[in-house]
């Protein structure tokens, strides 16, 4: 019996052994790594790389369109490059849901550097890749930190409308509703004040500022102002007006912004909540006169966005054309 129970003992250790190593191998195939193309294709950051620089030379804001590119796609079913699908007649994507509608620009730059891609590395490098890469290369091309990007990503087959219309943070939202929507997709508090650092760059629409204009209190008169002139308070006039998110230097990627929020100068609500709020108000004060720390902690929150859910292995596809599944 002691025999036979002995057997029994070692059989199960054996089986768990196997089990972990299992684990181990699937763990290890699901990590992403900043070589993954070192030997397919060994030219396509540079690719990326050049033509995300051309379309920043060309339109500075363009460098701000495609960091939030990446950002709408990696909070919306994680970074499968999903946010990039085109409605068909049998399919709905995200790029018209709420926060994307009339807003989301970039895909074109996308589609270009996808083709020249192509053309030396035939269905190698996924959308979803070359949206992180880009993103990382926009912030560059303003005058940004840099950050080694992990790569491996493969491209979803499906999108959700309805996720990018509840997962999206709305600039509406106030500090316990941004640190929740962060927390969901496994950033702290640190991350969404770090990336928040990304409105130093791009504009956004009076409709998404209009409540904080005509509402709120906190906000600096002279600079209330001279929004009002562009974004009257009836809704559905100058809807679409643009307004820079950092007024001081729309097309830098610097620390600008977080003075502009000590100052009231703050654009969305979602902004200047940061520093009236003790949890983030701290962060705020640091970014704003210490630039090295945010550029380092802006870097490897966009190291930790780039690894929400991504599909690996033999999940998902890589994508011929950016803009509809194989």
């Amino acid at each position: 019996c002691q025999l036979a129970h002995r057997s029994i003992v070692l059989a199960m250790a054996s089986s768990l052994s196997v089990l972990l190593l299992l684990c181990l191998a699937a763990s290890a195939s699901a990590q992403l790594s900043p070589r993954f193309y070192g030997r397919s294709c060994p030219r396509a950051l540079a690719i990326i790389r050049r033509g995300v620089t051309a379309a920043v030379r060309s339109e500075r804001r363009m460098g701000a369109s495609l960091l939030r590119l990446h950002f709408h796609d990696c909070f919306v079913q994680g970074c499968d490059a999903s946010v990039l699908l085109s409605d068909t007649a049998t399919f709905t994507g995200e790029q018209g849901a709420g926060p994307n509608a009339g807003s989301i620009r970039g895909m074109n730059v996308i589609d270009n550097i996808k083709a020249q891609v192509e053309a030396v590395c035939a269905q190698t490098v996924s959308c979803a890749d070359i949206l992180a890469v880009a993103a990382r290369d926009s912030v560059v091309a303003l005058g940004g930190p840099s950050w080694t990007v992990p790569l491996g990503r493969r491209d979803s087959t499906t999108a959700s409308m309805s996720l990018a219309n509840s997962d999206l943070p709305p600039p509406s939202f106030d500090i316990a509703n941004l640190t929740a929507n962060f927390a969901a997709k496994g950033l702290s508090v640190t991350d969404m004040v770090a990336l928040s650092g990304a409105h130093t760059i791009g504009q956004a629409q009076c409709q998404n500022f209009r409540d904080r204009l005509y509402n709120e209190t906190n906000i600096e008169t002279a600079f209330a102002t001279s929004l009002k002139a562009n974004c009257p308070r009836p809704t559905g006039s100058g809807d679409s007006t643009l307004a820079p998110l950092d007024t001081t230097t729309p097309n830098a990627f610097d620390n600008v912004y977080y003075r502009n929020l000590m100052s009231q100068k703050g654009l969305l609500h979602s902004d200047q909540v940061l520093i009236n709020d003790g949890r983030t108000a701290g962060l705020v004060r640091t970014y704003s006169s210490a630039s090295t720390q945010l550029n380092r902690d802006f870097a490897a929150a966009m190291v930790k966005m780039g690894n929400i859910s991504p599909l690996t292995g033999a999940q998902g596809q890589v994508r011929l054309s950016c803009s509809r599944v194989n």
